[in-house]
């Protein structure tokens, strides 16, 4: 079994993972063997998580699954597997034989690099893809050597080391779009309950919302079936059978919801709410809030 925990957690756990000096570096950046995240005591996996920030790139040894909305792709023995925040996915083991290394982090981390890549703009991080590659045996040895050289230089005293690792990133995201994407099977019977569980994730993600600098930049139908890569008609079809809701219906009973908090436990005026609640009109936002729940805003909040 897997089990998903903030990076904030995970290193108050495992305080000797984390390298000295990586929270004065811009970004955040770390390599973990697969081997290390199990834990003997209770015989499960622990995922370092961070809901909205950080990407991932894995090196997967063994039988297992990645699951992308209504496709699902069979992992058989060595590939390569790179994940974004914005595209929802469950990575599945098969057996208990899975090793290999990955590696997280965040957007600022290559933004501060020389070459100023902005990862949204990279064909391997955009929506849509399914980005989980089998490698030859030549090219296991080639991806094991970059991530067993980050590891050593994650743990090195070198002061330009960040920059090295960068140069390591960028190699293995251009490796990746240079290779043939595994095909992905056709949607299953449980296609239906992934695509919800999946559509739940993607709209959780965006909150709680804790500073004025956030906003939730999902906030139409459209804008989730585009991230999950399905048509609009078709994941409004699935989670009306599976939540008796519509997609709209969802994202605005998640909205209030967080309306309600922020009105209740933040002094921020009810512009700045609305604003980071994805309304650009204050009148829109009280409306809405007004329709949900028959009150005004000002008189929710007193």
């Amino acid at each position: 079994m897997l089990v998903q925990s903030s990076l904030d957690d995970f290193y108050q756990r495992n305080a000797a993972q984390l390298p000295e000096g990586v929270t004065r570096e811009i970004g955040h950046f770390n390599v973990f063997e697969a081997e290390t995240l199990f834990d003997k005591t209770t015989g499960k996996r622990t995922m370092p998580y961070s809901r909205r920030e950080y990407y991932k790139i894995a090196w997967l040894r063994g039988k297992s699954k990645a699951e992308y909305a209504d496709k699902v792709i069979d992992i058989r023995q060595n590939a390569l597997l790179f994940a974004t925040p914005k595209i929802p996915y469950h990575w599945v083991p098969e057996d208990g034989d899975q090793t290999g290394i990955f590696c997280i982090f965040t957007p600022d981390f290559l933004a501060s690099a020389k070459s100023g890549v902005h990862l949204n703009e990279l064909p391997i991080f955009q929506p849509g893809q399914f980005p989980v590659f089998q490698l030859p045996d030549q090219e296991v040895t080639e991806i094991e050597y970059i991530f067993r050289k980050m590891l050593k230089e994650l743990n090195a005293n070198y002061k330009y080391k960040y920059d090295l690792l960068r140069n390591m990133l960028l190699e293995l995201i251009h490796y990746g779009q240079k290779l043939q994407p595994m095909s992905a099977l056709s949607a299953t019977q449980n296609a239906s309950e992934r695509i919800s569980s999946l559509f739940i994730e993607l709209l959780e993600r965006q909150f709680p919302l804790e500073s004025l600098h956030q906003r939730l930049t999902l906030r139409a139908a459209n804008d989730y079936a585009d991230r999950l890569a399905i048509h609009v008609n078709h994941l409004n079809k699935v989670l009306k059978e599976v939540t008796g809701n519509t997609t709209t219906q969802l994202i605005s009973k998640r909205v209030i919801q967080e309306a309600k908090i922020l009105l209740k436990q933040t002094n921020w005026n009810i512009a700045e709410i609305a604003y980071t609640l994805g309304f650009d009109d204050l009148a829109h936002f009280s409306n809405f809030f007004k329709k949900s729940t028959s009150f005004a805003p000002a008189a929710f909040r007193t």
